[in-house]
Formats: C-alpha cells, structure tokens, sequence
C-alpha cells in the first residue's frame, strides 16, 4: 500500500468532543494505516499566483481522552504537496466556508483528491439538495413569503418549518394550524420575507428517531443512528438532547438510500450523511457528517477505516 499524504480541514482540534467526533476517527484510521496526516483550519488556506499554499501542522493522534494528540510547529506548503484534503469544516454554511471550498478548488485543479468535492459542497445545498429526490420526502416547500407557507400549514395542519443554512437542530419550530405563533415565527425566519426557508409535512415517526444513515463511497452503511428526541422535544438531534440508538437499517430506508448512494458517488460526495425519518428523506448532508463513534461503538463496525480504505483504492 502506497503511503499517502492527507490534509484535514477542520475546527480547532483542541475544541473536539473526544468521545463523540467523527473527524477524529478519520485521523485515527488514516495513522493506523500508516498515511501522512496534517491539520489545518479554514483560514490557513491561501492564493499565491493562483496556486493554493497551506499553513500546515503535522499531527500525531492518540486513543488518549487526555492526550489525543500532538501538532508540529506551522510549516507553509504548496498543496500539490498532499494527495488528500478531507475537508471537516462543521458548518454554518457561512460566507468563510464558502470562501474555502472555492480555495480548495485550486488543489482539485493541481491533481488533488478532495473530498468531499468542494465544487459538489457547494452545489449540494443540505436542505435543497434532498428536495431533488422529493419522492422519498414529506410533502415540503421552500419560499420566504408567509401566504405560502401558510397555505401550507393549512393544508397539512402539522408542519415543521426550518432555516436552509442551520445545523444540529437550530432554528427548527414545529407550527399547527391553531398555532398564535406563526406570524412571528415566519417573521423571525424568513426575515420578513426576504430569506427563504423550507417547510415541511410533520412526521410523528420521529419518535421512533431521526436516523442518520451513512453512505461512503457510494456503499450504504448497514447501520443507521436513530436520533431519538427527548419527552416533549420535536428534534431529534444530538446537538438537541437526543439520544442515540444505532440499529439495523430497514427494508425500506435501504431501498431509498441505495436510490440516493448511486448519485452522491458520481458528484465525488464520498461521505454523506442521509437523514431519514419514517423512511423519508429530511436533509443529506455532505458537509461534515457525524455518527461514526456512535455506530461503531454500538455495531462493531470500523466506517472511518472503510472512508480511508476507500479513499486508497480510489487512489491506486
């Protein structure tokens, strides 16, 4: 096996949940592997002459919670230098990070793997993106003016209504029709009408958990996360207080998984998170999907080392 070189983009690794991060699966998977592994984060990125330049920390991980890992001094190297930038940024999906994917196009341009493939990143908005696969979602509209989505509401008489741009939950409002909230709720989120969002059919199957299903490199993982919203709580996020059960996938939400995986494979999105709940897509997200601990704590499975690994046959 060829010794490959990877970047990881990411938050400060010094802010990480030792316990729970997905990104710091990869880095253990990538060393045990016997790869080269650097971090960086966003604003280490930079143009010199139209040519991508990293401020670039060598690091050293360890399955220590009080001493995971350990980082060189900050080196300047062309990015032609690695042959794969995973990037892990965590959203909000802000200007800065869209800033990034654009830089990072610079290293796809140079013969660099990046994955996910930033132009897709960018493309493949979380919410927006699952509306192209409407056939496996609650019936679900996008605007920022209030009649429609009030319509909406009246029709369908429970509905949940959310930002595009939100993360971990945030900024998620379940409304019915007798609710006296609705005109500053939309207010607030629609910011006055001028910022659309997108509102969606409830789905009381989410107390059964909003499960996140992972497909890497094309292949449906066979376990999923189900979320699981506390007592009174509409979200099923962890980031919301929800607890989660991995379990085996269903007939049915492999059936719509396996519908999506093809897709993601040909856009070079080679790690995404598919959120499904009743076996109905809710968002796919392709930015820096979580999970993995919690599933392979739970299962036995080893998804990072099947990321990476696939990663090197891709490579060969």
């Amino acid at each position: 096996m060829k010794k490959l070189n990877f970047l990881i983009v990411m938050d400060d690794i010094a802010s990480i949940n030792y316990k729970k991060d997905t990104t710091l699966a990869m880095m253990w998977a990538i060393a045990e592997r016997g790869h080269g592994l650097a971090y960086c984060g966003i604003y280490d990125l930079w143009l010199d002459e139209g040519g991508l330049f990293v401020d670039k920390q060598d690091v050293q991980v360890f399955k220590n919670p009080d001493n995971f890992y350990e980082l060189s001094d900050k080196k300047t190297v062309n990015a032609s230098e690695f042959d794969v930038i995973l990037m892990r940024k965590d959203p909000p999906f802000d200007m800065n990070f869209l800033y990034a994917l654009h830089l990072l196009e610079y290293a796809k341009r140079a013969g660099v793997l990046v994955a996910n493939d930033p132009d897709s990143v960018r493309a493949c908005n979380e919410k927006l993106f699952a509306t192209q696969f409407s056939e496996f979602m609650s019936p679900t509209i996008v605007t920022a003016k209030q009649s429609h989505i009030r319509s909406f509401i009246d029709e369908h008489q429970d509905v949940i209504v959310k930002p595009l741009d939100g993360m971990g939950g945030m900024g998620i409002f379940r409304l019915t029709a007798n609710d006296s909230n609705i005109g500053s709720t939309l207010e607030m989120l629609t910011q006055m009408q001028t910022l659309p969002i997108m509102a969606q059919k409830y789905l009381p199957k989410i107390k059964d958990g909003d499960k996140r299903v992972l497909i890497v490199g094309g292949k449906v993982m066979p376990f999923c996360l189900a979320r699981i919203p506390q007592e009174g709580e509409t979200r099923g996020n962890l980031a919301a207080g929800g607890r989660g059960v991995a379990m085996s996938l269903t007939d049915a939400e492999r059936a719509v998984a396996e519908k999506v995986a093809p897709i993601l494979l040909k856009k070079g999105l080679y790690f995404v998170g598919l959120d499904l709940i009743g076996g109905k897509i809710t968002e796919i997200n392709v930015t820096s999907p979580t999970c993995v601990r919690e599933i392979d704590e739970q299962c036995g499975t080893t998804i990072a080392v099947d990321f990476i690994k696939f990663i090197e046959n891709l490579l060969k």
